[in-house]
């Protein structure tokens, strides 16, 4: 794990002061690794010895010794692959390293998941008279996927990655409809029209995405997540599975909300499909 996924991971181990110079670093990494320790401290409004503080808790000899380990963590990786991985790496090495980072983003998830937020969306959710799942490029897939999921409850559910077909779906929207986007970035221009027109449109619309960014704002509740990859530069990785598992708390949420009864359908479903399938003692 590298410097800047370790002051993310520890954000709720830090004191209150320490937390504030956590939030300067994380908005703007560059600014931090040419910022004197005094200019650091103003930014984040706290003392000196507070940033000097912050830096040997993360291992660190000092603030110095930090900013080395900032630079090295923003410069490791390969473009357009990895972060975590070298371009000279072996098979071994990006396998553990792949493992590694899509295990520290969960778990960085994990801790910064909002509960309530879960709860509100699975309320949405179960009232819904028609779900639709969007997403574009590597989120399509995540959408894909939860139509898989939510297809096997007795829901109307749709799933589109064209922006056209996006549309087309929202125009035709109704105060009983959900529309779930989902997008790491949350800048997607079409997936923020697109959650305008859902909700003109009378549509409840929840984001799965980063916090504070342009898709949160435009929606009527949020799934925020903090997952420290940036897919400007590097191929969606931990960002994608991360998503999934949402979709996965989401479904969950969904069925036990809905009670025992209601799992006599998902019975149903796997009674269909197993004639798809050879019996394992056929094998």
């Amino acid at each position: 794990m590298n410097t800047l996924e370790k002051v993310q991971k520890n954000l709720d181990n830090f004191s209150k002061s320490e937390r504030k110079v956590a939030e300067v670093i994380m908005a703007n990494p560059q600014t931090a690794i040419h910022s004197s320790i005094a200019t650091l401290a103003k930014l984040a409004d706290v003392s000196e010895p507070t940033v000097n503080r912050f830096c040997r808790r993360l291992d660190t000899k000092g603030f110095p010794d930090f900013k080395l380990h900032l630079a090295q963590s923003l410069a490791n990786g390969t473009p357009y692959v990895s972060r975590n991985v070298e371009e000279t790496d072996g098979p071994d090495a990006y396998t553990h390293k792949i493992f590694e980072s899509t295990m520290a983003c969960l778990d960085v998830a994990k801790s910064s998941l909002d509960a309530q937020q879960i709860n509100r969306a699975v309320d949405l959710l179960t009232q819904a008279k028609r779900i639709s799942f969007f997403g574009q490029g590597a989120s399509s897939a995540v959408a894909k996927d939860a139509q898989n999921k939510f297809i096997r409850f007795n829901i109307p559910i749709t799933c589109f990655d064209d922006p056209v077909m996006q549309r087309m779906s929202c125009i035709n929207s109704t105060d009983n409809d959900v529309v779930v986007l989902i997008s790491h970035t949350g800048r997607t221009k079409s997936l923020i029209e697109i959650a305008h027109l859902a909700r003109d449109n009378g549509a409840t619309v929840i984001a799965v995405t980063a916090k504070n960014s342009p898709l949160d704002k435009a929606v009527s509740l949020t799934i925020t997540l903090d997952v420290s990859e940036d897919t400007d530069v590097y191929m969606p990785m931990a960002s994608r599975v991360v998503q999934m598992t949402i979709i996965d708390v989401l479904a969950t949420g969904f069925t036990l909300r809905r009670g025992s009864g209601f799992r006599d359908n998902l019975k149903r479903v796997k009674e269909t499909l197993r004639e798809s399938r050879f019996d394992k003692g056929e094998i």
